[in-house]
């Protein structure tokens, strides 16, 4: 994809949803960090789901180990992995009070030190929370990215150094939402919704699909 069309293509999604955020749910930056780590192989919407009854009793490091692994399991056990998850969740809320004082860092380095918790999810955290321009590949982010033609790779870390090389400096912040959000709803892994979407002019995915004429193009926005 061209320098021109990436510009507008970040440009179009921009102004479908200038204020993009994450759709799990959380209110501070522990919670956010358990939420993503629920959230590896399991959808948002079973994580808030979990996470609207873990939260109320287990927002802190401490009061995650007051719970305890056993009621921790049973209170997250509807999505899946949940066992090794509650796992990472107990050995992370040791390590942050051990070595933190309770408190999330703010570091890469600091932040994958932290038991199940890899790049992709150090990098949502250092981007949501802290504001951080980073790039989380997951599934859609891989998918999009290499099916548009804006960066190809068979590894995420290699489609993460494409789109760290190409997404345009202003719209890097942002990049991470509007790309996940454009993967799970309009650019999906089975049938893309081609028709529906805002950039399918930048797009150099040749198959595209097609759809119903009188559907207009649109890019759905996400929570912002």
């Amino acid at each position: 994809m061209t320098p021109d069309r990436i510009e507008t293509f970040f440009a179009t999604l921009r102004t479908a949803n200038p204020n993009p955020t994450s759709e799990l749910e959380y209110s501070s930056v522990f919670e956010l960090l358990c939420a993503v780590v629920l959230s590896a192989q399991a959808t948002d919407v079973s994580v808030n789901k979990v996470t609207r009854r873990l939260f109320p009793i287990a927002n802190t490091p401490q009061k995650m180990l007051a719970l305890g692994q056993s009621r921790l399991e049973n209170t997250i056990k509807s999505i899946g992995l949940y066992r090794s998850k509650a796992a990472h969740l107990i050995q992370s809320s040791e390590h942050l009070l051990a070595r933190h004082g309770g408190v999330v860092p703010r570091s890469r380095e600091a932040l994958q030190a932290l038991p199940g918790v890899g790049r992709k999810t150090a990098n949502v955290i250092l981007n949501v929370a802290f504001g951080e321009p980073t790039l989380a590949v997951d599934t859609h982010v891989f998918r999009l990215a290499n099916r548009s033609g804006l960066a190809s790779g068979k590894t995420p870390e290699e489609v993460e150094r494409g789109l760290l090389e190409c997404v345009p400096a202003p719209y890097l912040k942002d990049a991470h939402h509007w790309l996940i959000l454009h993967g799970r709803y309009v650019c999906q892994a089975r049938q893309p919704r081609c028709w529906q979407c805002g950039v399918a002019a930048q797009c150099e995915f040749s198959d595209k699909t097609p759809g119903p004429k009188a559907t207009p193009p649109i890019v759905r926005p996400g929570r912002g």
